[in-house]
């Protein structure tokens, strides 16, 4: 298979420690700083199917919606300013995350955590309370700014905390907190729907407050972690540390690791300008393609736009919403199997399986459609299509759940070394986030020009990143973060980027005697 190699992991390089409770519940508290995306993806959606809001906002859209019944189903919501009250979230947050990176390096990831859930707070302030559409968009920047703090620090510091065998249980954590949030997200819209008055939208926005306040109040209890103790000049309270969260008083390997890995950090002054460098060419890659790829598997598609999605394909106002929340649903307990399967099974597996499953789908879901509205957009469901609908994009939101969905956090959080982490993680955010931003601009007009095309269209994207998975990404599973650099060294086609001089020597040796592991 593309990208076999013997990666001998002997010589010690399996440090001793267990998962402590202690390091568990950091990374519970952690992972919350997930629950303020998850539940911003959620709420959008839903607030942007109820009539009320599109009313005092979007009176456009709301009256094209009401009066014009002989509107084309695909083209019903689409405006370039709804669309922009989603998305302009996610362009604040892309900024933010290069402001993050140096925040998160010179005091701590937590700092960084405690600034993005403090800034979301007034951001959910702002929107709950709002007038006009201006104060809406700001509250939505405030949003962006609060996403991109807490993106860019909570994954390193999972990574960072967890010991390398449960690296991908522990990171998969807040993607977890991101799909808890969805759906919590689904249900309160759910109710708020119903709220008679027509200002249930406020309280749906409002209550963002809610994950702020967790993540902001957690983050001033979070211990540092080593590696940032150490990156900062606290080198015996990083050793305390480590011995705390390994459980073990045998962490002197680790340590000296650490320190040699901050050591030569400390040698780049320009994280920005090392990250270029040839030896990083397959991080960097990594850490553009994955969250490009993440966001054009088409998920956002189903989690911004869930009840207008549904709305459109036929869906009354509240069996839209409860549609969502069933995709909710199957989106938490998905990644509960990533969470359970991902460092027995590994990534790759993880990642060719889910993709297949997604590939599948959209061609279903979009011949579904097909055959109901053509191309000219008119037509109607039954209950029994409509359910099929939902169960073929409950099995598609199932194979992301627990493949693209968690892995697209874990794998660029856990591959960059110590000098260009921080680095590495903003570009992974901020290429997230702008492909975040344009797959929400687009997607309302894409749907009114392509039709049942768009399934076509991301269901075509998915077969390009699994065949790239398969060939350019080498299993990840269970290897020490500073260590890293040798798994590329094995690879097929990364090892040409990467010279014998840097690799440290008496690491591990590859293909060698002793205890040996195939890397894939």
């Amino acid at each position: 298979m593309a990208g076999g190699a013997i990666v001998n992991t002997g010589g010690g390089k399996e440090y001793p420690g267990k998962l402590t409770l202690f390091v568990f519940l950091t990374c519970v508290v952690a992972a919350t700083g997930g629950l303020i995306f998850g539940y911003d993806i959620g709420i959008s959606g839903g607030v942007t199917s109820m009539d009320s809001f599109l009313e005092k906002f979007f009176p456009e859209v709301y009256r094209k919606e009401k009066k014009d019944t002989s509107t084309n189903q695909y083209c019903k919501f689409d405006s370039q300013l709804l669309t922009t009250f989603t998305s302009s979230l996610y362009l604040a947050a892309l900024i933010a995350s290069f402001l993050a990176s140096a925040v998160t390096r010179a005091f701590g990831r937590k700092w960084s955590m405690f600034g993005g859930g403090l800034v979301f707070l007034v951001g959910a302030a702002l929107n709950g309370a709002a007038r006009n559409i201006l104060m809406l968009i700001l509250g939505r920047i405030l949003l962006g700014i609060g996403v991109g703090f807490a993106n860019q620090s909570v994954p390193v510091y999972l990574s960072e905390m967890a010991p390398a065998h449960l690296r991908g249980m522990l990171n998969i954590g807040f993607q977890l907190m991101i799909t808890v949030g969805i759906l919590a997200a689904n249900l309160i819209n759910y109710g708020t729907a119903k709220i008679k008055g027509g200002w249930g939208w406020r309280i749906s926005l409002a209550l963002a407050a809610v994950p702020a306040g967790i993540i902001t109040l957690g983050a001033l209890f979070l211990p540092d972690t080593p590696n940032s103790l150490i990156e900062r000049g606290h080198s015996q309270e990083a050793k305390e540390m480590l011995r705390r969260i390994r459980g073990t008083d045998d962490i002197h390997e680790e340590y000296n690791d650490l320190v040699a890995a901050s050591e030569e950090s400390k040698l780049v002054k320009h994280p920005w300008a090392n990250i270029m460098q040839r030896r990083h060419r397959p991080q960097l890659t990594m850490a553009i393609l994955i969250p490009f790829f993440q966001q054009l598997t088409g998920i956002n598609v189903i989690m911004f736009y869930a009840p207008v999605l549904f709305k459109t394909i036929g869906f009354g106002d509240n069996a839209a919403l409860m549609s969502a929340v069933i995709t909710g649903l199957v989106n938490v307990f998905s990644t509960l199997v990533s969470v359970f399967t991902v460092d027995k099974l590994g990534r790759r597996k993880l990642f060719l399986q889910g993709g297949f499953q997604m590939i599948l789908c959209q061609i279903i879901v979009g011949t579904l459609i097909a055959i109901k509205l053509g191309t000219s957009g008119e037509g109607h469901f039954s209950k029994t299509y409509a359910g099929f609908m939902v169960f073929f994009i409950c099995v598609y939101v199932a194979g992301f759940a627990w493949s693209w969905g968690p892995l697209g956090w874990l794998v660029p959080s856990e591959i960059f070394p110590l000098e260009i982490r921080s680095a590495g993680q903003s570009i992974n955010v901020s290429v997230n986030m702008l492909f975040t931003f344009i797959i929400a601009q687009a997607f309302l007009a894409m749907l009114c020009h392509m039709k049942f095309g768009l399934f076509y269209f991301f269901a075509g994207w998915v077969v390009i990143m699994t065949t790239f998975i398969a060939l350019f990404l080498p299993e990840t599973k269970g290897v020490p973060i500073e260590e890293m650099i040798l798994v590329w060294k094995a690879h097929w086609f990364w090892s040409k980027f990467i010279s014998d001089d840097d690799v440290h020597v008496g690491n591990v040796e590859m293909s060698s005697g002793g205890k040996s592991k195939s890397v894939v």
